[in-house]
């Protein structure tokens, strides 16, 4: 407001306006401009006069000097003053003199100066003499001056008289050569009508001036009145509106220039502010409405930490009015809290964070999480403290819950008897393990902890299981190292599962070293009562080559004794057979040692067609004494499979023992043609599996016990003819070599085994996850 009263204010209004500092500094400026014009223009024009009127003075000299100079050559005084009287008689002409050299007046066009002296230092005298020796040749402009007569101002020019040749001679009156200047014409004239004519031309330029300015000066403010001060107090009164709150003022100025734009622009501008404006009430509602339901409490406090404003939470948790002290109103304290979040705003101007609590009237807790906020005006100055509390009494008890649950299933974690780790996803780094991975590895959980999970696995299967570690399921039979060094074999579960902040891979080992060693003393008991079952018919095998020798033998024994001649051809012959069946009589042995020899489990690249006929090779014989039909149904150019050719040689040889004591149980106490007596072996690609059909035409299996022929120790042979585990084992090792077995029978019609092992194309193939 200003301070000096309603009644100034118009003044001030006027003086600080723009259109009156427009036609102020517009007006100055026309002034100025033509008042330099008038003062340029009169100059001038009195240049111009005065050389006219100067140049007229110089001719009516010059035609004074002319007239006269034929009587001055004849000495004609009475002509020289008759023609000076003559001219001088004209209007305008004050008077004309001629001078002598000594400044006497010779002739005058008034009587009584004629004859007279001037001194020689006088003004017109002087233009000439005011040097010594005088001046001869001047100049126009050096030669005139302007005097100041009675009745106004006179224009005296000066003109020499000089000495001619024809002055010289006695025909004129003599006058010495060397003599320049004899004397000087001097005519003076009146410039009153030249004054006259001036100030009469300098009156109608400063009229013109001044009619100009005031014409210009009018159509100026009627221009500014009508085209910048109107438009500008619409737009001020518009803006004032908006300055006030209303938007429905209309600003309206018809105007295709700029002021129109500007009004344009303004009343866009109140659109958009009541367009915002209204958006703005509309979130301060929303604000308002937040903070009187918002549930948590919010107040505001003062820098005497009293209350003064709270919102409905608050006031419905806490019997409180404007004006008490915020230590009293939440905990019922005569002091203020330490520490203070409030306190400590209002010192820093920072927000600040606490936890408070309060014993309730009833014994229990209530627990709330305190932020303070500063509240500035707008000098930047604090003038209060919002405080935003929320209660998490609930929260605090379930992080005690959760405490005492995580406490409870830590000691779960670290008593479960199989060591359990908690691995990083990438890199397979443990973060975390339990106390059972002392007594599997040796390693306490801190030596362990940071180091790969990798660390614990051979370097064979460090190879084959690192790349897609994180993508398995269940990893059997993999050889982890103990902390001695000694090889350990392990089955290794994997589960991804959340882990604070990140996604981790939970892995359970189980050490099956001891179960294997038990497999495969059961595997080597199979190998060992299987050789039982075979040796009827490795004796059958063994019988026909040790028959050859026998009978080569006999015969050279023979020939020799009787000293009868042997030809070279018979002999080499009989040397012959007899080398060819002790090498096979080599074969059955060596094959029986090999079969019966104990050795790890070992995947590699296999075709099968060449196991199964190694298993055959040992059975040909005594399936043909038994009148048993041998039928061969292989597909050509079979890929390999992944597999362990000992182990599957002793499965090929489980599954033909089994059907041929089937086709013989079935032939038993009766007689049964040999077409009757039959095993199919088929073998053939499935998309990416290479399936092998062992059929027989026995007995057949029951359908009920179907399920069960897979079981170890289950057996439908007489006491003392089975084992039970030949099967059990099969299915076994097909599953290590991560195949299939399945059986399809119909009881008294024979029996199909089906076997199903995955292609392995190439070398390159990765096959040490077979065992998943």
């Amino acid at each position: 407001m200003n301070d000096r009263g309603p009644m100034f204010q118009p003044i001030t209004r006027i003086r600080r306006s723009l259109f009156a500092k427009l036609t102020i500094i517009v007006g100055a400026t026309l002034l100025a401009s033509m008042a330099i014009w008038a003062y340029f223009n009169i100059d001038y024009s009195q240049k111009r006069m005065m050389e006219e009127v100067i140049a007229n003075t110089d001719r009516l000299t010059n035609t004074i000097r002319l007239g006269t100079h034929y009587a001055m050559m004849l000495n004609s005084r009475d002509d020289i003053t008759q023609i000076i009287q003559n001219i001088g008689k004209q209007s305008g002409i004050e008077h004309i003199r001629i001078y002598n050299k000594s400044g006497q007046i010779k002739f005058s066009n008034r009587s009584e100066e004629v004859n007279t002296y001037t001194n020689i230092k006088a003004e017109a005298c002087d233009i000439c003499h005011h040097t010594d020796p005088p001046y001869v040749d001047l100049s126009l402009p050096e030669r005139t001056r302007i005097l100041q007569g009675r009745e106004g101002r006179l224009l005296g020019i000066i003109t020499p008289i000089c000495n001619e040749m024809g002055c010289s001679t006695d025909a004129c009156h003599v006058h010495p050569e060397g003599k320049r200047i004899l004397g000087a014409l001097d005519v003076v004239v009146s410039l009153g009508s030249t004054d006259i004519e001036m100030n009469h031309y300098k009156i109608g330029i400063l009229l013109l001036s001044f009619f100009l300015f005031f014409v210009t000066s009018a159509l100026i403010f009627l221009f500014m009145r009508t085209f910048v001060s109107r438009p500008i107090d619409t737009l001020i009164r518009g803006a004032r509106a908006i300055g006030m709150g209303s938007y429905d003022h209309p600003i309206e100025v018809r105007q295709p220039d700029e002021m129109g734009l500007l009004a344009e622009a303004i009343a866009w501008m109140r659109d958009e502010i009541a367009k915002q404006q209204r958006e703005l009430n509309k979130q301060r509602d929303e604000y308002q409405n937040l903070f009187e339901l918002v549930p948590c409490l919010i107040t505001v406090q003062d820098r005497d930490f009293r209350l003064i404003r709270y919102n409905r939470e608050f006031l419905e948790r806490f019997s409180a009015r404007i004006g008490d002290f915020c230590y009293w109103a939440y905990k019922g304290r005569d002091r203020i809290c330490d520490p203070c979040p409030v306190k400590r705003t209002f010192e820093d101007g920072k927000p600040h964070y606490g936890e408070e609590s309060r014993e309730n009237p009833d014994g229990t807790v209530t627990h709330w999480v305190a932020r303070t906020s500063p509240v500035k005006n707008e000098a930047g100055e604090i003038v209060a403290v919002m405080e935003v509390c929320l209660d998490i009494t609930r929260r605090k008890q379930l992080e005690e819950s959760l405490d005492r649950s995580e406490k409870k299933y830590h000691a779960i974690f670290n008593n479960i008897p199989n060591p359990v780790f908690v691995l990083e996803m990438e890199r397979l780094t443990i973060l975390d393990c339990n106390h059972s991975v002392t007594a599997m590895y040796g390693y306490s959980p801190e030596e362990l902890k940071q180091r790969s999970f990798l660390d614990l696995f051979s370097e064979r299967d460090r190879m084959i299981y690192g790349q897609g570690f994180s993508d398995a399921a269940v990893l059997n039979k993999v050889q982890q190292i103990h902390r001695s060094g000694r090889i350990l074999f392990a089955d290794i579960w994997l589960r991804p599962c959340e882990y604070p902040g990140r996604q981790v891979l939970l892995v359970t080992t189980s050490d099956i070293t001891e179960r294997l060693e038990t497999e495969q003393q059961f595997l080597q008991a199979s190998k060992m009562a299987t050789l039982g079952e075979m040796a009827t018919g490795v004796a059958h095998e063994l019988n026909q080559p040790l028959s050859v020798i026998k009978t080569a033998a006999s015969f050279l024994i023979k020939k020799t004794s009787r000293n009868e001649p042997l030809e070279p051809e018979t002999l080499g012959n009989m040397l012959q057979k007899i080398d060819t069946n002790v090498d096979r009589a080599t074969r059955i042995i060596v094959h029986m040692r090999q079969f019966a020899r104990k050795s790890e489990a070992c995947l590699d690249r296999v075709r099968i067609v060449e196991v199964i006929e190694r298993a055959v090779d040992i059975f040909s014989q005594q399936l043909k004494v038994r009148g048993i039909e041998l039928v061969w149904d292989v597909e050509p150019d079979l890929p390999c499979v992944v597999g362990d050719p000992g182990r599957l040689e002793q499965v090929f040889i489980n599954l033909l023992l089994n059907a041929r004591d089937a086709i013989e149980a079935k032939g038993a106490g009766k007689e049964t043609s040999s077409e009757g007596r039959r095993i199919v072996i088929g073998v053939k690609r499935n998309g990416n599996y290479v399936c092998v059909e062992i059929a027989d035409t026995g007995i057949g299996i029951p359908k009920a016990i179907q399920e069960k022929i897979f079981e170890p120790f289950f057996t439908t042979k007489e006491v003392g003819k089975g084992t039970g585990l030949g099967l059990s084992i099969s299915y076994g090792i097909v599953k290590e070599c991560g195949g299939s077995i399945q059986v399809r029978s119909v009881e008294g019609q024979g029996a199909t085994f089906i076997l199903c092992f995955p292609v392995r194309e190439n070398d390159d193939e990765t096959i040490g996850l077979a065992g998943r």
